[in-house]
This record gives C-alpha cells, structure tokens and sequence, in this order.
C-alpha cells in the first residue's frame, strides 16, 4: 500500500523564557493512502503540532517529512505552494477559522482563484460542485459564517480544505466545538468523502469514542513523544503503554454491571521543557524502574504493534 505521509524523527521545538519547550519530540510515523490516522493524547501533548507541521504550518525544527515518497521538509516558495495544496487542514474552530467578512461563496472559492487552475464559470461551478459535495443547501451560498450554525460552519470548512483535491487532510479536532447530535453527522460525512475520493487523513483528538469510531491506525502521545502506534481495533482489545491503558480506563462505560474502573495517575507530571533523558511518563507510571531513566526506543512488540516502553513485558503480565 503506498505510503502517502512519512516523518521521520520529527523535531519541533519552542524557545522560551525557562528553556526549549519540546512540542514534538522525534516522532516517525506512516500514512497510507486512503487511511485514517487518529493521534490521541492529553490537551498540550503535542498533537496538533505535528499535524501543522507536518504541513508546513509550522516550520520543523530538524526531522524529515515525505509527500507521495518526496522529501518536501526544505521546499521554498513555489514548490511548497505546489505541495500545500496537496494538503489541508479541517481546523478546531468553524466560526474563528472562517472570515466573518466573507460568504460561504466567497470563503469555498478562495483557494480556487489563488491556484489559477481554473476560469471564472469553471471556479462558479466548481464552488457549487463542493458546496453540494459537504451538504450545504444553495440558498445559503451569500449568507456569512455568524449566519450558520456550528455544523453548517465546519462543512463550510471542509469544502474550503477539499477546494484543490488534496492527497491529505489533517483534521484537528473537527468536532470537539460542536454539538453532540451534530459530531456524528461531521464524521459520516468526513467518511463519506474519504471514500469517495480516497482521502488519507490524519485525525487528531482527545476524543477516544471518536477516534474508534474514525480511525483505522491509531498513535497516542505523551509530552511530544509518540508512546504507542498501532491499529485502531489493536489499541482497544490490547493496550500495551501504561500511559494508553491508563487512557481507556477513562471512558466511560454503558455496562452497570462490569463499569469501567478509571486508573488514577499519581506522580509529579514532567516538564516538555528541557525534559531531561527517558521515559516522560516514568513519574507518574507505577511500573517505572531505574531503566526508564535510559533513552527510550519503539519497538515492535508484535506486528505493527509499536510502543516505547523497556517495561512492556512487565506491563503485559
């Protein structure tokens, strides 16, 4: 299966007043084509980082990022245009990620006129093409985004990021800002367009019920370091991180009779600045040992079953 994401040892570091803020600490993940992948971890882990910048929202700070199998971690100007519009990002907010100034009209043919692929009737239906695409009705085609509401907003968005058919889409947490009734329709739709135009996303939440219901791989991060990464259905039936464990322990369960039991993490939580060498989890995991305090590798524990932890064995028993 053709890969349409690669990073490798990925870097994105902050300065601060107290030191170097590690947001996104050698992470190295995969991305096939057509696939979803969900990243899930506590609010600050690092998520949404890595989304931007693995689209050169942000600029990386060292690390390696592949589109399609080409290296666009140093493209400039034109190229990283060209790259760009091969990926799009679905953003957390549908009312401040839109111009308040701008239709719902104006706001989809944006993009279309910046690339100059297409005329002016083309881009007029094109624009009507996407607005039929995510659901909006044409009677809404001149009305602005304080006109809409949350779910209308994000679809708006949607149409705005698949404007240029992009390979890949990070949708950072699309949902998390609406309502409850509105979230499933947001997501079958999100499925709906992956499949119809073999879309490659990555997913990023702190939502694990949304998350299982979206994702076919999934990565769970820990202060900017990826802890675990496997498939979706994997995750859930066998988790093998004390931090993920401790994670699927908190969602709650419909079943009184066996409910869920949340583990309660003790421990001083550990700095992402200056963070010193091992595992970031160690002071809060009651499985931790002199060895956690050592560089920590992931390794394959079984097929395509990632973690980084010395003490998985430990952990499994």
């Amino acid at each position: 299966m053709e890969p349409v994401i690669e990073v490798k040892n990925l870097k994105k570091y902050f300065p601060t007043a107290n030191g170097i803020l590690h947001a996104v600490d050698d992470v190295s993940l995969t991305i096939h084509r057509g696939k979803t992948l969900g990243v899930v971890g506590e609010s600050g882990c690092g998520k949404s980082t890595l989304g931007r910048t693995i689209i050169h929202l942000q600029e990386r700070t060292a690390g390696q990022i592949f589109l399609s199998g080409k290296d666009i971690s140093d493209l400039k100007g034109k190229e990283l245009t060209r790259a760009r519009e091969k990926m799009q990002i679905i953003f957390q907010d549908p009312y401040s990620s839109l111009d308040p100034r701008k239709t719902v009209d104006a706001t989809i043919r944006e993009p279309l006129v910046v690339s100059k692929r297409y005329k002016k009737n083309e881009i007029d239906d094109v624009t009507a093409e996407l607005m039929e695409l995510v659901g909006i009705d044409n009677r809404l085609r001149m009305s602005y985004p304080h006109e809409l509401d949350g779910g209308r907003r994000q679809r708006v968005g949607i149409a705005r990021a698949l404007a240029l058919n992009p390979d890949f889409v990070v949708c950072d947490e699309p949902v998390s800002a609406l309502d409850v009734s509105i979230q499933a329709q947001v997501l079958n739709l999100l499925k709906k367009l992956q499949q119809q135009k073999g879309l490659t996303y990555m997913f990023v939440t702190h939502n694990l019920s949304v998350v299982k219901h979206i994702s076919d791989d999934i990565c769970v991060m820990y202060l900017g370091q990826v802890v675990e990464l496997c498939p979706s259905k994997e995750l859930f039936k066998s988790p093998l991180h004390p931090y993920t464990k401790a994670l699927l322990s908190a969602i709650p369960s419909v079943d009184i009779h066996n409910p869920n039991k949340p583990e309660i993490l003790k421990g001083e939580l550990s700095s992402p600045i200056n963070p010193k060498p091992g595992c970031r989890f160690a002071t809060r995991c009651r499985y931790a040992a002199e060895a956690c305090r050592q560089p920590q590798n992931m390794e394959e524990v079984t097929p395509g079953h990632f973690v980084t932890c010395c003490r998985v064995k430990e952990v499994q028993k």
